[in-house]
């Protein structure tokens, strides 16, 4: 957790509950596009305090048709528990086999995306395009809660731009044909990921789906930031992504602020060499050695802007080669970092790579 003035306090809230489905945190992993993978996840969980982890988004036409990188998307362990997996597409009859596919390989629970900004997504009326239809919104939804018997939830933006702010009329909507909760990012399509996240509109959201748990999502990256959100929204729970990338022990700190008021100690930069090490790990069991090594570059980033072992391993870690080239970057890493464990965890703000408005590639 970064270091703050002052550790607010905690705001009280009921557990939260997807229907019968009751989770053991009210905090939960956001999907994100490329990141939310079975390792993280796994790693992540290992740390505590995890109410629920969500999948990538999932095109439901992709996952009918047994496409092998769908199938990655979803791919689970036991240890996986409790998981959501999330749909996006525009044809009802899709995604109601799609969620019945998905109910057979065992998810928790059903996320049926209506928040992703970014074009591929949209043109085919998926994702955000849906926030401008509010009845087919309702319809397609209606069909993939009756074709299931676990939770259905929806993740939506606050509307398609500043002038169409739809989600309170769809939440109350999706509410009378059976979903068990709402997730509201607090940006319009409009925004992309750029701007400030609007609390009032997630309110308004919060206010209009009085019967079902709303979960806020957006910019909540410190404690600070979780007690304005869940204070100044009165939503039930939160979604993380971003911030959890940050700081995988987020949850954690999170669950025990909540329960006690005290989120505990921060990591030092060798229990975070230590995550990184696990994380590794676990890329490389599930698939191989190339995957590990590509999935890696990725987030090496991360990595460096917290433990800063220097620029010239960063750059070896984003190059990464092999599982052995690993094993030696993170022993030289060790070295340097090993003079600063009694250290704090020091403020991370490491940009994370996500669409920034409505017409990104990604």
């Amino acid at each position: 957790m970064p270091l703050e003035l002052a550790i607010p306090s905690r705001v009280p809230g009921e557990p939260l509950c997807l229907g019968d489905l009751e989770l053991p945190s009210r905090f939960c992993l956001a999907p994100l596009a490329g990141y939310t993978n079975l390792p993280f996840r796994l790693a992540v969980r290992e740390m505590g305090g995890l109410g629920l982890a969500t999948t990538d988004l999932v095109n439901a036409r992709a996952l009918l048709l047994g496409s092998a990188k769908t199938l990655d998307l979803v791919m689970t362990a036991p240890e996986d528990r409790p998981w959501a997996v999330q749909i996006y597409g525009a044809d009802p009859g899709e995604l109601a086999a799609a969620a019945r596919k998905v109910e057979s390989l065992g998810a928790s629970s059903i996320d049926i995306n209506m928040g992703c900004p970014v074009n591929k997504v949209t043109k085919g009326g998926g994702g955000s395009a849906l926030l401008c239809h509010v009845g087919k919104a309702v319809d397609l939804v209606r069909s993939v809660v009756e074709s299931v018997a676990v939770p259905v939830t929806v993740k939506m933006r606050l509307g398609w731009d500043a002038a169409s702010h739809t989600a309170p009329d769809l939440a109350r909507a999706f509410q009378l044909v059976g979903v068990k909760a709402i997730t509201i990012h607090g940006r319009t399509r409009e925004q992309g990921f750029s701007g400030g996240v609007d609390l009032a509109g997630i309110r308004k959201v919060v206010e209009a789906a009085r019967g079902i748990p709303v979960l806020g999502n957006g910019d909540v990256k410190t404690l600070a930031d979780a007690a304005r959100m869940l204070a100044e929204t009165g939503c039930a729970g939160l979604a993380i992504g971003r911030g959890a990338f940050l700081n995988p022990w987020f949850f954690r700190q999170l669950d025990a602020w909540d329960r006690t008021g005290d989120p505990g100690p921060g990591p030092d930069p060798i229990e975070r060499l230590r995550f990184m090490r696990r994380h590794f790990h676990l890329l490389s069991t599930i698939r191989d050695e190339r995957f590990a090594c590509l999935t890696f570059r990725k987030v090496a980033g991360w990595y460096c802007k917290a433990l800063k072992p220097g620029h010239d391993l960063q750059q070896e870690l984003v190059m990464l080669r092999s599982i052995d080239h690993f094993e030696t970057l993170a022993n030289r890493v060790e070295e340097r970092v090993a003079q600063r464990a009694g250290d704090a965890w020091e403020p991370v703000d490491h940009a994370v790579p996500v669409p920034d408005g409505p017409i990104a590639h990604w």
